[in-house]
């Protein structure tokens, strides 16, 4: 897939959190095709400290509107630098990168989408995309308090959405991954991405129910184009850069103890 390197209008820049800020952004010239999963690599102007771009998952797209959403957490000077954006500021993308989430052949499939705090994040475009095209897609989201759970409105805007927090304050009380919905609901098709011990255990969990999942991995990266070997990950056919061969990968792809 084509790469492109562009400079995007900040349409609008909401606050969604004391840690968390929803960029909504314009491209003037042709959107490219973009899939659920997949991220860009962010450029951080007027940022003495900032020296390499940020990659950021694709929180939703919509090509007829040539518009694209980044859910940015503030957790370091480029990202806080992101978060004061005005609109009308530029922001300087290369996009669409990586490899997304793959797309059941059969309609009636159950599938539910698991995430985790912010990496929550790619979920809303996949759960979109999946309904655009004829799915009926559900989210299980999780998060350690209801002021953690991000955009479940939106999320709810394509599908069923269950909750869980950790300390009870809205949803069931406790992980995501002990959500009673696991127990009395099979999905067919599982995808999840959010903090690497919540992902092992919905991997364990499919692999114990026998259902192909899809987890989108959050590796360190620099370069977003396989060059600096940082977000290496050890697979069975060896180490891959999951920039290029990722972020999405099957379960079974892993060496994972699952």
């Amino acid at each position: 897939m084509k790469k492109y390197i562009s400079d995007w209008t900040v349409k609008e820049n909401t606050s969604i959190h004391a840690h968390y800020c929803l960029l909504k952004l314009v491209s003037g010239e042709t959107f490219p095709e973009t899939l659920p999963g997949q991220f860009v690599q962010v450029r951080v102007d007027d940022s003495s400290a900032t020296f390499l771009r940020r990659p950021i998952s694709i929180h939703f797209a919509n090509t007829a509107d040539r518009e694209l959403w980044l859910l940015i957490q503030r957790i370091g000077k480029g990202t806080r630098k992101l978060s004061e954006l005005k609109p009308g500021q530029k922001l300087n993308l290369i996009h669409p990168l990586g490899k997304g989430f793959s797309i059941p052949d059969t309609k009636n499939k159950r599938l539910l989408l698991i995430g985790g705090g912010v990496g929550a994040a790619p979920l809303l475009y996949l759960g979109a995309y999946l309904k655009e095209n004829g799915f009926q897609p559900a989210f299980l989201l999780g998060a350690r308090s209801e002021k953690d759970l991000l955009q479940s409105e939106e999320f709810g805007k394509y599908g069923d959405v269950y909750l869980a927090t950790e300390d009870g304050s809205r949803g069931e009380k406790g992980f995501v991954t002990a959500h009673s919905l696991l127990q009395r609901e099979k999905a067919d098709f599982l995808y999840a991405c959010g903090p690497k011990p919540m992902m092992l255990a919905v991997a364990k969990y499919a692999a114990q129910q026998a259902i192909p999942c899809e987890v989108s991995l959050e590796n360190s990266m620099a370069c977003g184009i396989g060059a600096c070997l940082c977000c290496v990950e050890k697979t069975k056919k060896g180490n891959v850069c999951i920039c290029t061969e990722g972020p999405v990968f099957n379960i079974n792809q892993l060496t994972w103890p699952i």
